[in-house]
């Protein structure tokens, strides 16, 4: 069995195409066809259903395809921990972020670019929790940005706490009682909202917290994006509730103010996930070191007093 065969029969799972998966491993579809056939040969089993095209992998394929995925990066690791003995930390690191932290994550690599000049990032900002964790197991990416992963997506994952967000409310000026640094849940309810989409974690933090007032809210806007929920507020129809992270990268000025959400006052713990099966990459293992220990809560909340005092 050879690396190229597993890799030939990765990418034909992945495409569900053979003429795609060749033209992906830059090899002929005979010769990628030949060489699947060949390790089948090998293991004495069928691994992808044919008739005039692809037609999904059998019982075997489905086991080998989570094998193989594993073997492939163990074995990428493997060349970039030899490489790193040699010349440092290079290659490229797949981080994913979930929206909401796609701007603390500049911080969070900081560190990690300033030791391993020679590395590079790629950030993928705008995908779901349960998408990142399930890129992060199958080895598409090597560390994710991201709320805590459910019972079923936590399993083989390590996770460094990097701050926990709090929650404020951004709005015009005359919106707001006169000098207040704090509201409440109910007195929030009763402003113009904007908000996250309600599949997004920290939307649940939110309608939990007006839960907890026996509120159930129906903002006019929804979005993904807490860019457009600050440009919703500046447009001056809307008040929105973001985390307090987002304070640092887009101060409030002018006739805009945020202030702090009390009674209850929720916090949603971010982490650093990596692959805890297997070695892991050594980008992987760097980022984690340069992570520990930054102080974000300090940093965040630092902003936070000095835009709501």
């Amino acid at each position: 069995m050879l690396f190229r065969q597993l890799e030939y029969f990765v990418a034909v799972a992945q495409e569900r195409h053979f003429a795609r998966a060749a033209e992906k491993c830059y090899v002929s579809q005979p010769a990628l066809s030949a060489a699947i056939a060949k390790l089948e040969r090998e293991l004495n089993v069928t691994l992808i259903n044919r008739g005039h095209s692809f037609e999904g992998l059998t019982p075997e394929g489905e086991r080998l395809v989570v094998w193989a995925k594993r073997i492939l990066a163990e074995h990428d690791a493997f060349k970039a921990e030899v490489h790193a003995v040699q010349s440092g930390i290079t290659g490229t690191l797949r981080l994913g972020t979930v929206p909401t932290a796609s701007t603390t994550a500049s911080l969070v690599l900081s560190a990690f670019c300033s030791a391993h000049p020679l590395a590079k990032v790629q950030i993928s900002s705008r995908l779901a929790a349960t998408e990142l964790y399930r890129r992060l197991h199958e080895f598409e990416l090597d560390a994710v940005i991201a709320h805590p992963a459910d019972a079923k997506d936590s399993q083989d994952v390590a996770l460094v706490p990097l701050y926990e967000e709090q929650y404020v409310l951004l709005s015009r000026s005359d919106m707001l009682p006169p000098g207040a640094a704090t509201l409440r849940w109910p007195d929030a309810a009763q402003l113009p909202l904007a908000l996250l989409t309600p599949d997004m974690r920290d939307r649940q933090v939110i309608d939990a917290a007006f839960a907890d007032h026996d509120i159930t809210v129906h903002p006019q806007v929804e979005t993904d994006s807490v860019a457009s929920l600050f440009a919703q507020v500046a447009n001056g129809n809307w008040a929105t509730i973001v985390p307090h992270t987002w304070l640092w990268m887009t101060p409030t000025r002018g006739e805009i103010r945020a202030v702090e959400l009390v009674d209850p006052a929720p916090k949603a713990l971010i982490g650093l996930a990596t692959n805890a099966s297997g070695p892991g990459s050594p980008v992987a293992r760097a980022l984690v070191a340069s992570a520990q220990n930054l102080g974000l809560d300090e940093f965040f909340a630092a902003q936070l007093r000095s835009l709501t005092h």
